[in-house]
């Protein structure tokens, strides 16, 4: 450990804080195929890598495009002509025809990917035999998503109109992204004729500030927490009707992207919703009817198929949550959240196919849907096995995400050599080394509890 700790040090000295750090989101609407989750397998052409560079693979709404390698056959073309390429449904199904040069053509019809990006069943060829997704070792995997369980976090905006003289309110409807659901929220935006005087010499001059304000919905007494730019910005406690109200003042001009998420009384986290804002001077953005996702787990990290496994969270009181377990046939359950925003339902598995499984929920609402949850893995096999409780790091954890990682360090890079604010003194003092500062004591003690 104090090799590991040493070497941290080392790192974080030699790169002077200057490492980038990047929050990648995947692409639900136009995906590739992850870098480890990439093989299928076929009974005569062996492995089939659908992930190499150049490959480029994507999957869209309308089709799978780019090439198939096969270490004995050569490539094999997703999309050889507009007749006869490999498409999509929208919602997963893959149907069309590939074809290679050395295996000739391959019927994709009965290969779908369901709302975790999983292939699975076979395509099948006369020369390549039938064609695997899901075997015992063949795993592909997209962060491509179907059109009716996408998450819809980033919405889109009109563009700003401009402020005249005179105070009005320019308010911006979203609008959501093709296959989402619901409704989305709502950003408006005052200006003042004050935003439009020229300078004068003399006399006093007017204060100019500009804010975000954001509000809606999350979980009784949850915490919610609103990043800007990837760093913690304010966070707030919702009230006993899961509403919340915050703001941050006193901001500069400029583009800027907020991330609200909220956490349960468990510490389980709601998908981020995310808004790319631009503020102008002398104007006040709000951004409400939020309606964070719930969260959710599971009992059981294994459960013997035929018993049932109990699927639970916490969201808006009384809200209608919709759950979606991914299966060869996917299931969709539905109960209500009580007054306190619990739910909890009791899963019969056997349905389920012996294997790995996940499962998300969203919530409803006076007209509102969330999008998905994140994801709860979990294994139908010939054993149960209860779940053990998550053990968060003692220090550390400077977002409450039960791990010491990069996301952490850049925080502390953040402030390092500079003035804490009065909501990060508060998680300097109980996750580092209380001092008030941030120094390479701090650093040494993320080293300590490195979860990665």
């Amino acid at each position: 450990m104090y090799k590991f700790a040493a070497k941290f040090l080392f790192a974080f000295i030699f790169l002077g804080l200057s490492i980038p750090v990047f929050f990648i989101s995947a692409s639900t609407t136009d995906g590739t195929i992850n870098a480890i989750y990439k093989y299928a397998w076929s009974e005569n052409l062996g492995w089939l890598n659908l992930g190499t560079s150049g490959g480029n693979v994507h999957v869209t709404d309308t089709a799978l495009t780019g090439y198939i390698w096969s270490t004995e056959y050569g490539w094999i073309n997703l999309n050889p002509s507009a007749n006869t390429n490999v498409t999509n449904d929208g919602a997963g199904n893959l149907s069309g025809y590939a074809f290679g040069q050395n295996c000739g053509w391959i019927n994709f019809n009965g290969v779908k990917i369901d709302s975790s990006g999983n292939f699975s069943g076979n395509a099948s060829g006369s020369i390549s035999g039938d064609i695997s997704f899901n075997c015992l070792n063949c795993i592909v995997k997209t962060d491509w998503r179907p059109q009716n369980v996408r998450t819809c976090t980033s919405w889109i905006y009109s563009d700003w109109s401009g402020c005249s003289n005179g105070q009005q309110t320019r308010t911006i409807i979203s609008s959501l992204p093709s296959g989402c659901s619901g409704g989305g929220p709502t950003l408006s935006q005052s200006c003042s004729s004050d935003n439009n005087n020229g300078g004068g010499g003399g006399g006093g001059g007017v204060v100019i500030t500009q804010q975000v304000i954001f509000s809606g919905r999350a979980y009784p007494l949850s915490k919610v927490t609103v990043l800007k730019d990837g760093q913690i910005a304010v966070s707030t406690i919702a009230g006993l009707d899961a509403t919340f109200n915050t703001s941050l003042a006193n901001l500069s001009s400029g583009n800027y992207t907020f991330n609200v998420f909220s956490e349960d009384s468990q510490g389980r986290r709601s998908n981020s919703f995310t808004f790319p804002v631009t503020i102008t001077s002398g104007t006040t953005a709000t951004i409400s009817g939020i309606f964070l996702s719930p969260t959710i787990d599971v009992d059981k990290t294994e459960v013997k198929r035929g018993d049932t496994i109990t699927i639970f969270g916490q969201s808006a009181p009384a809200s209608d949550i919709n759950i979606t377990v991914n299966s060869s046939n996917e299931l969709f359950e539905q109960t209500k959240a009580d007054k306190n925003g619990v739910y909890l339902y009791d899963l019969d598995t056997a349905p389920l196919e012996m294997g790995q499984h996940s499962t998300q929920s969203k919530s409803s609402l006076a007209g509102l849907t969330t999008s998905y949850s994140l994801a709860v893995n979990f294994q139908v096999g010939t054993k149960t096995v209860s779940k053990n409780p998550i053990k968060c790091p003692i220090k550390g954890d400077l977002n409450n995400d039960c791990k010491v990682n990069l996301i952490d360090f850049s925080i502390a890079a953040y402030w390092y050599k500079r003035p804490l604010s009065d909501a990060f003194k508060t998680i300097e003092k109980t996750e580092l080394s209380s001092d008030g500062k941030i120094t390479l004591v701090d650093f040494s003690i993320m080293a300590y509890y490195w979860t990665g």
